[in-house]
């Protein structure tokens, strides 16, 4: 805290003189090469943002509309997106990853351009704690000068965003009148999904399962309250999917949580927790029934464990992916054909998602003054001319 010393005080005056000195000395200087403005001076301040400014900054409906016009600015051409480098840590389960990329304008004139690098460890045992299991940071710079512009809890940037990419793909892929969702998981990605399903499609039926029983029973219970919904728990996945028009599968599991013979006609399945080229939820029987669709056919052909496991055993080739969404968005690439098909996206998660979120988080908050503002450093000083 800083207390200002009051203006009558000895403390003030000699405050005030060694302002007058300052400013005398300054005028006294040769000029300056360069001379920043008043925007480029605040700009060496960075922006911190917590979970619940997130929240408060990204809601549901507003990220689905970010994420589907970064889905189509990936499918013009417009990001540039290296596949993420994941160092698994010796002796556990557990990862960090990092996962940089650059969206919309490759110039450094592109002020929009939304530039940086998500930041986060995935420590899968994390469900029986009281953490996530997904923790760290999105970084968000500027493309002019290079400039930190925010630093952004990323927890609750990957629980929205993630759950918004599978509202833009439901609502591009599902039946317009597909309303019984069923959630195979019950943890902060079924929560998020369970919100993103709302906006996009009017549910008649909520279901969930989960491994933990007593789990599926107090989010159904939870997430009743918070929404004003019924949600059944139920005992085992095949019945939570029995019927549904919708299906997300939003669990830490390695093995399959779905198999292709409970799906009904006409079914979109949102694949979401499997990121891994090792793991996957969804059987390869699933996977063959389906038209499929991922979030980006390099990615998916690296590390997803849905698309490469059936591969490996020879139940598909690599144009059973049909598009990516960013492509059906467009309209380069038909998604439901009928309303009998069954329809899949494979969700992997993209750092063009993060960033775009990033960027939407960063200009709401400076416009209505949210978070905290912080100097980090980066600014030379400027040498006489």
């Amino acid at each position: 805290m800083v207390v200002l010393a009051p203006r009558s005080s000895p403390r003030f005056k000699v405050a005030q003189q060694g302002v007058g000195e300052a400013k005398s000395q300054f005028s006294a200087r040769p000029r300056l090469r360069f001379q920043r403005s008043a925007d480029d001076r605040a700009g060496m301040r960075t922006l911190l943002v917590s979970d619940r400014e997130v929240a408060a900054l990204l809601p549901m409906k507003e990220c689905i509309d970010v994420m589907a016009e970064a889905f189509r600015i990936l499918a013009r051409g417009g990001a540039l997106l290296p596949l993420r480098t994941v160092m698994a840590l010796t002796g556990s389960p557990n990862l960090l990853a990092v996962m940089p990329g650059q969206l919309g304008g490759h110039s450094p004139e592109s002020r929009r351009s939304a530039l940086g690098a998500k930041v986060i460890t995935v420590f899968p045992g994390n469900d029986e704690t009281p953490f996530d299991s997904h923790m760290g940071v999105v970084l968000l710079f500027e493309a002019e000068l290079g400039r930190l512009l925010a630093v952004i809890d990323a927890s609750s940037v990957t629980a929205i965003r993630t759950a918004a990419v599978s509202g833009v793909a439901t609502h591009a892929l599902a039946r317009p009148d597909a309303g019984d969702l069923a959630l195979l998981g019950a943890g902060v990605q079924a929560m998020a999904h369970l919100e993103a399903m709302r906006v996009v499609r009017q549910l008649r039926r909520v279901r969930v399962w989960s491994r933990s029983a007593e789990r599926a029973r107090l989010f159904a219970e939870q997430a009743g309250r918070r929404f004003g919904l019924t949600i059944e728990s139920v005992g085992s996945p095949d019945v939570c999917v029995l019927g549904a028009d919708i299906v997300c599968t939003v669990t830490a599991s390695r093995v399959p949580v779905l198999q292709g013979a409970w799906l009904a006609e006409g079914c979109h399945v949102n694949a979401v927790g499997a990121a891994l080229a090792s793991a996957r939820e969804l059987d390869t029987d699933a996977v063959q029934r389906c038209r499929l669709f991922v979030d980006r056919r390099e990615s998916a052909l690296a590390e997803a464990g849905d698309v490469l496991i059936p591969m490996s055993e020879g139940a598909i080739g690599a144009d059973h992916i049909l598009g990516e969404l960013g492509e059906v968005l467009l309209g380069a690439m038909a998604g439901r054909e009928s309303s009998a098909d069954l329809t899949l996206f494979k969700s992997l998660g993209l750092a063009v998602e993060d960033l775009a979120a990033a960027r939407h988080i960063y200009e709401k908050g400076v416009a209505l003054g949210t978070g905290i503002w912080v100097s980090l450093g980066g600014q030379r000083e400027a040498t006489p001319a």
